[in-house]
């Protein structure tokens, strides 16, 4: 009897755990399928791991525009600058088996550096701390130039700030994490990768960091143009120094193989990830941030990931015992790649629903729709709601998303209602003077820039593009 009752009760168990699985399963298709559709995203792939289980995995619209072909398990995205945490992982694979310290001079495994550069660590690297120039931003630098070649063209360059002092983007450290990887191990990049991360699914990955590189199975990216209101196909390349920061592509089911083999310290030992995980000290005492993993913090609960290209993204919660992956090829608005994985977050573990961010996500939502009469109404009813929340970095970021899809009336009453919501910001004046610049709009662009050099008489944007706007007005 007692046998009977037990069996009744794992039964009923399963059938409620499988219920809820199933509702949530609803939950997170409905919702993607309205992301999608809100963002006209050509297609995504969307995996969960919770428990060490794959509790989500689902493949929507099409790999590309040209012959239509559905995203599926075979498709290959390309994500972007999420390729730097297999990096970050082979970096730390080095550590852990004493071929490589954190504290190591790049000097030590890079010959022929700047002076200047004498003194940047391997620790320095990983977090964006180096004030090395960054390759992308010269264009006389061309995609086939050898390593060594964009390290005489960047001595030429000062340091951008001194090293340790902040947190600032930038693919050259990673172009040197490529270098010390094959200088130790005497082995390619891809191949180290490959071999100590990816080798169970090494069919169903491959590195390039050339759009126009013709790869089967590889799903294209799509950039809006907001004047032919049509997707463009990427054309970017940045070389084979680019590939630990941005050539990794990868299909889903072999990125959930890959999180599962992180998660049970396959890859790493959990002390290891410990310190991957741990904030680096900058010296300014304001930035956060791990060696090579971005920290978000949601409902107190801790996470690390890294987005890519503004299509991918992957988050791991360690408390939650979660893992999110999400890889799309596009959007028409607002890149929405974090905001789908917090609202999923949420869904999938209760404790992490944080309605600040749902409200973002819905203001953002609202006034992406094209002149949209319900968006300012959503936005003071939440507002009313709750008034202590401050919503001015995203109306900030709304503003200049509608301005670069070419919506500039919109703009402009996004930058209006944000400097009168936050009438002490010199950033909403400078931006409300952005946008009526950006209309040719002389006199109150310069009303502005004047209003935010006022608030802050240390925005040097605001002195120049005033300047600009007295010298054009002058001219007419």
């Amino acid at each position: 009897m007692k046998q009977i009752l037990l069996s009744v009760l794992i039964l009923n168990t399963s059938s409620f755990i499988y219920s809820q699985q199933t509702n949530q399963s609803k939950l997170i298709d409905n919702y993607i399928k309205e992301i999608i559709k809100n963002n006209q995203i050509p297609g995504l792939a969307l995996g969960i791991i919770k428990n060490d289980k794959i509790v989500f995995e689902q493949y929507y619209g099409i790999e590309n525009l040209e012959d239509k072909k559905n995203v599926s398990p075979s498709s290959m995205f390309r994500v972007y600058s999420t390729s730097k945490l297999m990096s970050n992982v082979g970096v730390f694979q080095l550590i852990e088996q004493g071929k490589l310290s954190l504290e190591d001079n790049v000097s030590k495994y890079v010959d022929n550096l700047p002076q200047d550069w004498q003194n940047v660590k391997v620790k320095n690297l990983l977090t964006h701390s180096s004030g090395i120039p960054d390759f992308i931003y010269f264009n006389d630098i061309l995609p086939e130039d050898t390593n060594d070649k964009v390290i005489e063209r960047l001595a030429k360059e000062k340091m951008d700030f001194a090293t340790g002092n902040e947190y600032r983007y930038n693919q050259t450290n990673y172009m040197l994490l490529t270098m010390i990887i094959e200088k130790i191990t005497s082995e390619s990049f891809n191949d180290f990768i490959i071999t100590h991360q990816l080798s169970d699914v090494k069919d169903q990955v491959y590195f390039s960091s050339n759009s126009l590189e013709n790869i089967p199975n590889r799903v294209q990216k799509y950039i809006y143009n907001p004047t032919t209101k049509q997707y463009d196909k990427s054309t970017f390349n940045d070389g084979m120094r680019a590939h630990s920061a941005n050539g990794l592509a990868i299909t889903l089911p072999a990125f959930l193989k890959w999180s599962n083999h992180l998660n049970n310290n396959a890859l790493l030992t959990q002390k290891t990830k410990e310190m991957m995980w741990k904030p680096f000290d900058f010296a300014n005492k304001k930035d956060i941030f791990a060696y090579g993993w971005e920290i978000s913090t949601l409902n107190k609960t801790l996470s690390y990931g890294f987005s890519g290209g503004n299509v991918s993204a992957y988050r791991v919660y360690p408390q939650s015992n979660m893992s999110i992956i999400i890889m799309s090829n596009g959007y028409n608005f607002f890149p929405v790649q974090n905001l789908i994985i917090n609202h999923i977050a949420g869904i999938v573990d209760k404790n992490l629903i944080n309605h600040y961010t749902l409200a973002e996500e819905s203001i953002i939502s609202e006034f992406s729709k094209k002149n949209n009469p319900k968006a300012e109404k959503n936005y003071y009813n939440i507002k009313a709601n709750n008034p202590k929340w401050n919503f001015e970095s995203t109306l900030n970021i709304i503003g200049y998303s509608l301005q670069n899809t070419a919506r500039i009336d919109e703009a402009i009453k996004i930058f209006a209602l944000n400097a009168k919501e936050h009438p002490q910001s010199s950033n909403a004046y400078n931006s409300l003077g952005d946008s009526y610049f950006s209309a040719k709009n002389y006199i109150l662009s310069l009303k502005n820039y004047k209003k935010s050099l006022e608030l802050d008489p240390q925005n040097t944007n605001a002195v120049n593009m005033i300047s600009k706007i007295e010298d054009l007005i002058k001219k007419k």
